[in-house]
Parts: C-alpha cells; structure tokens; sequence
C-alpha cells in the first residue's frame, strides 16, 4: 500500500455494503475485492473522495457494483472530481492528477457497475452482467421499472481499470445494465480501460457528458437494446 496499513487515512473495504455509508474525501478507500452495495443500501460518496482498486484478476477483479435495489450517490464537482483508479496510482486526497501513472496503463483493477430493474432485452428478464462470476446474485440485471432509480454519478473519473476476468470477458470501465431513467449519470471520464470505456445493457438512462481517452476495445459500446 501506499502508506503502512495501519494508516488511518487508509479504509480497506473488503465485504459488501449492506447498510446506509458514507465515505469521505479525507480518506482513500481501497477496495480489496468485488463490493456490491446491495439491495435497499445507499454508498453516499464525497466530492473529492479517491478510491482505489487493488490489483485482482480472474474471479478476483476489483470492481464497486450497485446491485439491483441498491443506489450510489456518488456526486462530484469540476474542481472535486470522484476519482476510481488503482492501488498502484499514490495519488491522495485533494490531487486530481496522478503523481505516478502514464495515462495509457489499464487493467490495474476493474471498474464500476450499475444494474437496475429497467427493461433489457435477452430471454430472460434478468440476466447476468459480464464481468462478474455468475455464482454471484449482485450481478443480475433487468426488470420491468423504466423508471428505475440507481442514484446519482456525477464529475466521475475511472482510470486504469478493466481487468480480465476470463477469456474476452473483460469489466468496462463504466458498465450499465438494465438502469433506469431514475439514475442520473452525467460528467464521467474514463481514462486508460483494457475493455470499452463505457458500455450500455439495455435500459434506459441517459447519460450527458462522457468523454473516454484510450480505451483498449471501443470508447462506447451497446448491447441488449
């Protein structure tokens, strides 16, 4: 780590969220495995907070999952971007530019995943993301609810992300499935992803102001309508 583990400005986060959270832009999170916010639990995330994803791979990637009922409030601003990146980045709180990283490095860690209960449309109402093993249930996506509400992401930058999880089953840097209109997604940055920069399973929310630099596969892809 970056700092000796002991450090309390450093927060590992190793299991699930399953109650109301708040983390704070005076801490980094490290997120040591896939974290889910599950059903009924809200992460609220300060303007300015800097996460970063341990180096995983396999069934091990590190990604930060809104499961189906779950919500991220996760609002930054133009001076106090959210930044997702990876343990190896010794960027700290209150920097937006990484001291250490070359922009085009990726698969560092996984990504962000939003799933919702709007309409997608594969055989089944739900179905399972990529990226995620299919043992775990947080990786259902798709329902009935146009109007779905995931929370708010707003001023977001993920850099470095998109770790293989398996053959050409890369995570997204940011990856939707089945999110509703509800969810209010705008101002993201994705910088630096193996996979694509920004993929949409069905749904529908609309997403304003997203720019990708350097994605290794497309800046923008689309599945399940």
């Amino acid at each position: 780590y970056p700092e000796n583990e002991d450090d309390e400005s450093v927060v590992l986060v190793s299991s699930n969220i399953t109650s109301n959270t708040n983390w704070s832009n005076d801490k980094v999170y490290v997120l040591t495995t896939r974290v889910a916010i599950e059903s009924g639990a809200t992460l609220t995330i300060d303007p300015g907070t800097i996460i970063k994803g341990e180096v995983g791979s396999g069934a091990n990637a590190t990604a930060l999952i809104v499961a189906r009922g779950g919500k991220l409030m996760a609002e930054g601003t133009p001076t106090e971007p959210i930044i997702f990146t990876t343990i190896a980045d010794e960027i700290q709180p209150g920097q937006i530019d990484s001291p250490n990283m070359d922009p085009e490095l990726n698969g560092l860690w996984g990504g962000l995943i939003v799933l919702g209960n709007a309409p997608i449309s594969a055989d089944a109402q739900a179905v399972q993301i990529e990226g995620i093993p299919a043992s775990d249930q947080n990786g259902l996506y798709g329902g009935s609810d146009a109007a779905d509400n995931s929370g708010v992401l707003k001023y977001i930058s993920i850099r470095h992300g998109g770790a293989n999880i398996g053959e050409g089953n890369e995570i997204n840097g940011l990856t939707m499935g089945g999110v509703g209109t509800g969810t209010l997604i705008e101002n993201i940055e994705v910088v630096g992803n193996q996979d694509d920069g920004i993929e949409w399973f069905g749904g529908t929310v609309n997403v304003t102001n997203a720019i990708v630099w350097n994605a290794g596969d497309d800046a923008l892809d689309t599945d399940q309508a």
